[in-house]
């Protein structure tokens, strides 16, 4: 599992039995009686959350140069404050500059849904949007089409941002691939 994932597991898991502990209290008889629910458990979670990457262009004699004005799509599953499934959330990274690199935020204030606030967990980045009309086939190479997940991620600015890195690039090519048989 990736270390984003590691981390969410562990915060739901943690939320998880916080709950619990809060929702049933025993009796000194040893019977259990239940407790109405009055405290919210703490919640860990950054501010914002920062994707990057980079999307090149790979012609068909196989030369990759970086792509500019290429956008990525971020699509992440998402838990509720107490650990349940929540709607999923997904957005777009800005475009890529001359260099290929992309930077894809999303801050904490923007998946809140009616005062929830969701943890959102399970990332993964793909290809969106060439800006190239001769380079606009995606790939599937390091996950482009499928969905590539962040292996790395690290605390910023008193772990108040959280940057995930994909350490591959993902690629636009110049022709159609071959159609797949199955």
């Amino acid at each position: 599992m990736a270390p984003i994932t590691h981390f969410f597991l562990a915060v739901s898991l943690v939320l998880l039995y916080f709950s619990s502990l809060s929702v049933i209290a025993f009796a000194t008889d040893g019977d259990y009686v239940p407790k109405p629910f009055t405290e919210k458990p703490e919640q860990v979670e950054t501010t914002m959350l920062g994707i990057q990457g980079m999307v090149y262009c790979r012609s068909s004699d196989r030369k990759a140069m970086p792509l500019e004005g290429a956008v990525a799509r971020i699509s992440c599953e998402s838990v509720d404050r107490y650990g349940l499934e929540a709607e999923a959330v997904s957005f777009l990274s800005g475009i890529t500059n001359a260099e290929g690199y992309f930077l894809a935020t999303l801050s904490a204030s923007e998946i809140q849904n009616q005062n929830i606030k969701l943890i959102t967990t399970k990332c993964k980045a793909s290809l969106e949007l060439s800006s190239s009309d001769t380079c606009n086939f995606p790939t599937d190479e390091n996950n482009g089409i499928a969905g590539a997940p962040f292996p790395s991620c690290r605390l910023l600015n008193n772990n108040n941002f959280k940057l995930c890195t994909l350490p591959r690039p993902f690629y636009f090519t110049t022709s159609s691939p071959p159609p797949t048989l199955g």
